[in-house]
């Protein structure tokens, strides 16, 4: 199948490691010419040699702070000035921090805002204009599949992350009279370092192994099994293709199953 994406200008946010990474591998692979962003430059030129040696195509690096608005607005116009102006954007940041409801404090729940919301907000406020302009653009967020279910601990993620997908939804109806989609990717439990992580977390205060941990997490999806990286990369790459024209809007899961809602 042939996605029609070869030398459409993606942007991947926070693609130095894990969903971000293989999302733009994916989009590399694919044809589009691909640019990454993350805060750590060791992991992100790392990141870019992966990438460029697997898909044979040059990679483009910035360094950004997403929760930072002037690094926001610096990136798009430096990665304007380099390749272009963007038809594919998806916004992807790292995963608010685990705890419970009083655990939390102002501070917490002010920085995953900044974090999880703003940063998509304030990107995709300047990628509109060209994308309106050629009546054609994609806006993809990587969120979790917390939206549909909520997930244990995870208070700041369950909460903001809706905020996001409520936004999305909205913005979706605004843009879909000039050819641009707004969609959301809801990953289930997938192997990347944030669930590691999570599994090490759950290890310390149950007194369980983290492979234990993996296999019960593992037996409560459909499939039996964590999911991979590239699993929730192909359908970000097909959501970006001009075969995917007329799905906008969208909230969909990749999670083996395990969300228990019909919607």
């Amino acid at each position: 199948m042939d996605l029609k994406l070869k030398n459409k200008v993606a942007l991947v946010c926070a693609a130095s490691e894990g969903l971000g990474k293989s999302a733009a591998m994916e989009l590399a692979c694919e044809g589009a010419k691909v640019a990454i962003c993350s805060r750590d430059e060791t992991k992100l030129h790392l990141a870019q040699k992966e990438i460029s040696e697997t898909s044979r195509t040059e990679i483009f690096t910035f360094i950004a702070d997403l929760r930072k608005p002037e690094e926001i607005k610096k990136l798009h116009s430096d990665l304007v000035e380099k390749i272009g102006t963007i038809d594919i954007l998806v916004n992807n940041v790292g995963g608010p921090p685990p705890g419970s409801f009083e655990e939390l404090t102002d501070k917490d729940w002010q920085e995953a805002i900044n974090l999880t919301m703003m940063s998509a907000l304030r990107m995709s406020y300047l990628v509109l204009p060209s994308m309106k302009d050629k009546k054609w653009g994609r806006i993809i967020n990587i969120s979790s599949v917390s939206v549909k279910t909520p997930v244990t601990n995870l208070f700041l993620s369950n909460s903001i992350r809706l905020g996001v997908l409520g936004w999305a939804k909205a913005l979706s109806d605004e843009l879909g009279q000039h050819g641009i989609t707004v969609n959301t990717v809801c990953p289930g439990s997938t192997r990347t370092n944030r669930i590691k992580s999570l599994f090490k977390d759950r290890s310390q205060s149950t007194g369980k192994t983290p492979e234990e941990i993996e296999s019960l997490a593992a037996f409560e999806i459909p499939m039996k099994r964590i999911g991979e990286p590239e699993e929730l990369a192909a359908l970000i790459a097909f959501l970006s293709s001009e075969r995917a024209s007329y799905m906008t809007g969208l909230a969909i899961q990749v999670d083996g199953g395990s969300a228990r809602s019909y919607y």
